[in-house]
């Protein structure tokens, strides 16, 4: 594991590191394409996590090999989606201790997600969390998506710290490609849809939030 600086500021990345969003995507996906006699196979899910929507419309329709438009498809895996967001996501393991330590810490903490704005509010505010953070960047906040580092860079500027002193939590492979672009301290956290190998460019991965090996990072003040 790489040494980092003093840790200044903390940044989330939502779907899948902070709520277990990724299992409900991954059924709604497959039941649109199940309606139209495809499947939806795990290389396509991994193409597709930690992109933007307009991304993820491609892929589907490439991938799978489908006639209709990324936009007509795209809206069927949302309908599905959100008729169960409000019940069937949950956070992830560890999630609430390690913004309880981190609000021990005194860390500012930020999310930066490829999710477009209302969707992240509704997932925080549904679950309590907003007010956590010091500020949200969304797919509206850049003009590139993950692995470009343009999300992450904005927000370390945002912190006013150095780069090297913020930490960055990831579960996908374009997230942790983009936090390590913008020079920040890079946590890769693997689950079923985004496996551990693929995170190897991060500076540290663990198991979950909760990790010994990561908490052993944050200094309580």
């Amino acid at each position: 594991m790489t040494e980092p600086e003093p840790i200044q500021a903390v940044v989330f990345d939502l779907d899948g590191l902070m709520f277990d969003t990724e299992a409900l995507f991954f059924r709604a996906a497959s039941e649109m394409l199940s309606s139209r006699g495809k499947s939806f196979t795990p290389e396509i899910m991994t193409a597709m996590i930690g992109r933007r929507s307009a991304e993820v419309g491609h892929l589907l329709k490439t991938m799978s090999g489908l006639e209709e438009s990324e936009d007509e498809l795209l809206a069927d895996v949302r309908r599905r989606f959100n008729d169960e967001v409000d019940t069937a996501v949950h956070p992830t393991p560890g999630l609430i201790a390690l913004l309880d330590r981190l609000r021990r810490a005194g860390l500012p903490l930020a999310v930066a997600t490829s999710s477009g704005r209302p969707y992240a509010n509704r997932l925080l505010e549904g679950h309590h969390l907003a007010d956590r953070f010091r500020f949200i960047l969304a797919a509206e906040d850049v003009t590139q998506g993950k692995p470009d580092p343009e999300i992450y860079a904005k927000a370390v500027r945002r912190f006013g710290v150095p780069a090297a002193s913020v930490m960055v939590l990831e579960d996908s492979p374009a997230g942790v490609a983009a936090a390590r672009a913008a020079g920040t301290f890079v946590v890769g956290i693997p689950h079923e849809h985004s496996p551990a190998e693929g995170l190897i460019a991060a500076d540290l991965v663990v198991r979950r939030l909760d990790d010994p090996a990561l908490w052993g990072l944050l200094r309580e003040t």
